[in-house]
């Protein structure tokens, strides 16, 4: 496992290499980040925002996407994968913040998870990206990276790969780190192919030693 001095130097190095990483999920308040983040649910973000182009000129405000039959607002986001259901939980989503909050978006990650279709991730993404606050949102890029380089256990938990993340990291870095670790994951540490011969966490990886003592790293 990392040591926390050892993660710190992970991160340093995350920010020498992405040190403009952000959200990619094109939006211009609160309310369409919530929409965007729920939408990209196993989905890329570079999808979202070609759907999210339209679809956020056409639906402005919570009343917008109720005024519209559940069919149509489907075949709005028919690109996007698990349609049917993200559909259905954006009105679901809309309804419930015009009849508890007033049409806002909560600020507050125990009122933004009872909204439907919003887990922990998204919650913490919209607090973090929408509203300033330092939250950790754990998705597969961050969980990927994080048990690779030994973190966290290969055994835990997204909860458990938050919480020691969090723990190990200093809470002004929390959304910091977020990015920049997503950006690694998506453009350098990828699923299938890693870079791990280019690698500048390389000597600290326990998924990339792994790899060198099967011969799968190319230096």
């Amino acid at each position: 496992m990392l040591t926390i001095k050892q993660w710190l130097h992970c991160l340093d190095e995350m920010d020498r290499m992405f040190p403009d990483a952000h959200c990619e999920l094109v939006h211009d308040n609160p309310f369409e980040l919530t929409i965007a983040t729920l939408l990209s649910a196993q989905c890329t973000d570079n999808l979202v925002n070609k759907v999210t182009k339209t679809l956020f000129q056409k639906y402005k405000t919570p009343e917008d996407y109720l005024a519209v039959p559940l069919e149509e607002l489907e075949q709005d986001i028919r690109s996007i994968g698990l349609f049917r259901s993200k559909a259905k939980n954006i009105q679901k989503l809309c309804q419930r913040l015009l009849d508890v909050y007033g049409g806002e978006i909560p600020a507050v990650r125990e009122e933004l998870v009872t909204l439907p279709g919003v887990g922990r991730k998204t919650a913490n993404v919209v607090l973090s990206v929408a509203f300033g606050e330092p939250a950790m949102a754990v998705d597969t890029h961050v969980e990927r990276i994080a048990k690779r380089l030994g973190l966290c256990r290969w055994k835990d938990n997204v909860l458990e790969v938050e919480q020691t993340i969090m723990k190990k990291t200093p809470r002004e870095r929390w959304s910091k780190a977020h990015h920049q670790m997503i950006f690694f994951g998506r453009y350098h540490c990828k699923s299938q192919k890693p870079g791990c011969g280019e690698c500048p966490l390389f000597t600290l990886c326990r998924e990339g030693q792994k790899r060198d003592k099967k011969g799968l790293v190319k230096h």
